[in-house]
């Protein structure tokens, strides 16, 4: 299954990734407001292993998690896409929605509109059911998944956060077309 990229907005657009977009990737995965509810900012080969990973998933299944860009000069400003829930989550089997922006992108609608863009590609696809989640504390990410129209769940403990992490405790939301 593929679907038809690029897949653009009135301001942003999603596309695949390219060697260029690693440095900005980096600088905001090592931004500590941008990974406030992660468990920590990323390394600058951490941050290049995880758009390998992305890249990987992109090629494999032709959707995953895109570059979100800025239409008028194709900066990248995060990533947006959909991500295959691991078995050890709670709603597994499902399709998670993602989202991870920059700083400066804040607080403009970029993310939900990128999110919406990653939203039609979902139906493109056929798939019926997205979820998303996040930290509780995470209120800019609960607050876009109500914008998308997901609604709240439930909460659970991140099966990959230790017994103790502030973050362990989540909130997940679904979608259904």
């Amino acid at each position: 299954m593929h679907t038809a990229l690029p897949l653009s907005g009135p301001r942003v657009h999603l596309r695949h990734w390219r060697d260029e977009d690693l440095p900005a990737f980096a600088a905001l995965n090592a931004d500590p407001q941008v990974m406030a509810h992660f468990p920590a900012p990323l390394s600058c080969s951490d941050s290049d292993a995880l758009a390998a990973r992305l890249r990987a998933g992109l090629a494999e299944r032709g959707w995953g998690a895109w570059v979100l860009a800025r239409r008028d000069d194709d900066a990248l400003l995060g990533c947006v896409g959909l991500n295959p829930v691991a078995a050890s989550f709670p709603f597994a089997p499902a399709v998670e929605m993602l989202w991870r922006l920059a700083r400066p992108a804040w607080g403009q609608g970029l993310a939900h509109e990128g999110a919406q863009l990653a939203l039609a590609a979902a139906r493109e696809l056929g798939m019926s059911r997205m979820v998303a989640f996040t930290a509780l504390g995470n209120l800019r990410s609960r607050a876009l998944m109500a914008r998308l129209g997901m609604l709240e769940q439930g909460e659970f403990d991140h099966p990959a956060l230790a017994a103790d992490s502030p973050l362990r405790r989540h909130v997940w939301c679904e979608w259904r077309m």
